[in-house]
């Protein structure tokens, strides 16, 4: 644990540090595009991002490569190469989108070569668990397909999350902890080496965000931009494939003694049924859900709108910060849950505390909706928001803003009297 530990620090002062220069070079480079209909940033605000959390990966895994115990990882397969050429592909692909801009579709293409070239060099999904059969194998090709699928869903749901200061990012700091918990409960747990490099990769995602985090919470500073989010939905993609493909529940069995023990270890897993998709079920969600609705208006999948679930927690009253941290609360309740499904022994206890929590989630998620105002008499003790509102156009305007009006409304009376004063004169 020591060596993930330092491997989390290290990629996450890197990219901490990187991020301030990256920001000179991103508005030196004009990679500052105006603000859109759809953004809710009110000034220009540079991208590029992605090339700091680039950096504090190439560091991360440079670290890695030096420790004891992580070193083995580098030499059992190919998957930390795999890794880096797919990112790389993906981030300079972002890089060009975040400066110049490039076609939906020639994105689309360049997401399916980076997943090509990952599963080339062996990050394909080889077995697929099913419950009460056990492993199920794929052909080489059906392995292929399934592997670039997930890679480009993954992908692109991360791409739509990213709408709010911090919302992406975090979003995937908490899916790469639900990762990290479940991946690392097998390596030790089980002696499962296949998951060995999940553990290493949800690491190295934890200490990206974490880093990029620090510069990009509201009001950010700069974003990620796709250089960012598309590198970490493919992140996010490998380690689930590494997981999903290649972890054989006979294992487990050994282990475990029985396959009703077995299915209940592997739950995260069969949930989904063929991917571990549950730790970022909300950006999925948003991401089907954008996908039906401009289709069902007849437009492109990719047209860019201010529908998604982040638009409707501003539409609804909620401030910026507040709907970040409510789309926080959601993503780690469901990652969190699904992997407490897999080390209770009883899932009693864990239907009544996720149910205790959805409770509390949904009244604050309906607060705007309902918000009681106090009665006058005690309006001066409580928060502004709780006050009764004036009617008419001056309800709008603070005491502050009255004071002024009002200070510049004598004035200008006073000086019109003056006006008349002399004209008399």
């Amino acid at each position: 644990m020591r060596e993930y530990l330092l491997v989390l620090f290290c990629t996450a002062a890197v990219t901490y540090l990187l991020t301030g220069p990256v920001r000179k070079f991103a508005i030196a480079a004009g990679a500052m595009p105006p603000v859109r209909a759809r953004d809710v940033h009110r000034e220009p605000t540079p991208r590029l991002g992605g090339i700091a959390m680039f950096g504090g990966l190439c560091a991360g895994i440079l670290v890695a490569s030096q420790l004891d115990n992580l070193s083995k990882v580098f030499t059992q397969g190919t998957d930390i190469r795999a890794l880096l050429s797919g990112a790389g592909i993906m981030w300079l692909l972002g890089v060009l989108d975040d400066k110049w801009g490039v076609d939906a579709l020639v994105k689309l293409g360049g997401q399916m070569i980076a997943a090509g070239v990952m599963v080339w060099q062996g990050v394909t999904v080889i077995t697929l668990p099913v419950p009460g059969v056990g492993a199920v194998a794929v052909s080489p090709t059906q392995g292929m397909v399934i592997s670039v699928i997930l890679v480009v869903v993954m992908v692109n749901a991360v791409n739509f999350i990213d709408g709010l200061d911090g919302l992406a990012g975090g979003m995937v700091c908490i899916a790469a902890m639900a990762f990290f918990l479940y991946s690392y409960r097998l390596w030790y747990g089980y002696a499962i080496t296949d998951a060995a490099p999940a553990v290493l990769f949800s690491v190295l995602l934890i200490g990206m965000c974490l880093g990029f985090l620090a510069h990009n919470m509201h009001p950010a500073r700069i974003f990620m931009g796709d250089s960012g989010s598309m590198m970490l939905g493919l992140m996010l993609a490998v380690a689930a494939i590494s997981i999903t493909g290649r972890v054989d529940p006979d294992l487990i069995n050994s282990e475990t003694g029985s396959q009703t023990a077995t299915v209940h270890a592997l739950v995260p897993i069969y949930i989904p049924l063929l991917l571990p998709l549950t730790v970022i079920a909300l950006p999925l969600a948003d991401l089907l859900l954008a996908v039906v609705r401009r289709t069902w208006a007849g437009q492109s999948p990719f047209a860019a709108d201010k529908r998604h679930l982040h638009h409707r927690l501003l539409q609804v009253g909620h401030s910026h910060s507040r709907a970040v941290l409510i789309m926080y609360f959601w993503a780690a309740l469901i990652a969190f849950g699904t992997v407490a499904f897999s080390v209770t022994n009883t899932g009693r206890t864990v239907i009544l505390t996720l149910a205790g929590l959805c409770l509390v989630g949904l009244v604050v998620l309906l607060t705007p909706r309902f918000r009681p105002r106090a009665p006058r008499a005690v309006q001066s003790f409580v928060p502004p928001r709780y006050r009764r509102q004036q009617s008419g156009p001056m309800a709008e305007l603070s005491a502050k803003d009255k004071q002024i009006l009002g200070e510049a409304s004598r004035g200008s009376s006073a000086a019109s009297d003056h006006d008349k004063a002399s004209g008399r004169r």
